[in-house]
């Protein structure tokens, strides 16, 4: 199959803190020929990093909870334990991203950085493109409340023993796919990283 796409038109419909694009368009199909002209809206989201902070030494991770406007049709669970996560500015690659993000929601210095996977978040509506990082820290003094004034953040910070953050996993009480994805693959790979990262 020879997988091609026409762009009919494309406008952009909301201009705020996000875009909204919207999209007419046309596809080739597996059966042959070419699909009806079809709308869709995009949601442009970028680029965008997430760290799962382990430590190795005392088998902890880093764990935030902050208020989540996508969740608020769930009033009792708009606030989600995640992990840090950020978007990647102009000029930036996403390994800054990491480590700036790790400081400023986190007050957490990477010792060590490896990528876990890259992915689309929701690619039925959303660009949003991640590269999942799992980043080497020291838990020992990790707590309180952290990030940005002028961004609105509030955030939460606990470092807790992996098997009590892969219990909160099971319980349903992280709710939110990139810890999940995050936490489920340091499931499969911790003792490969601990040998990695010489622990």
């Amino acid at each position: 199959m020879d997988k091609q796409f026409e762009i009919i038109n494309k406008e952009t419909v909301y201009q705020g803190f996000f875009r909204l694009e919207k999209y007419r368009l046309r596809h080739t199909l597996f059966a042959g020929g070419w699909s009806s002209e079809i709308t869709r809206e995009l949601f442009m989201r970028g680029s965008c990093v997430a760290v799962l902070l382990y430590d190795p030494d005392a088998d902890k991770v880093v764990l935030i909870e902050q208020f989540r406007v996508g969740a608020v049709s769930n009033p009792d669970k708009a606030w989600l334990v995640e992990i840090v996560a950020g978007a990647i500015e102009e000029d930036e690659i996403a390994e800054q991203v990491a480590y700036r993000e790790s400081m400023e929601e986190a007050g957490c210095e990477i010792q060590q950085l490896m990528v876990i996977n890259k992915f689309y978040t929701t690619p039925g509506g959303s660009s949003e493109w991640i590269t999942l990082f799992c980043g080497k820290v020291d838990s020992s003094e990790v707590g309180g409340i952290h990030g940005l004034d002028h961004e609105d953040e509030d955030i939460l910070v606990r470092a807790v023993d992996f098997d009590e953050a892969y219990q909160m996993l099971e319980n349903g009480e992280i709710e939110s796919a990139i810890p999940i994805i995050a936490i489920q693959w340091l499931a499969l790979n911790k003792q490969k990283l601990k040998q990695e990262w010489g622990v």
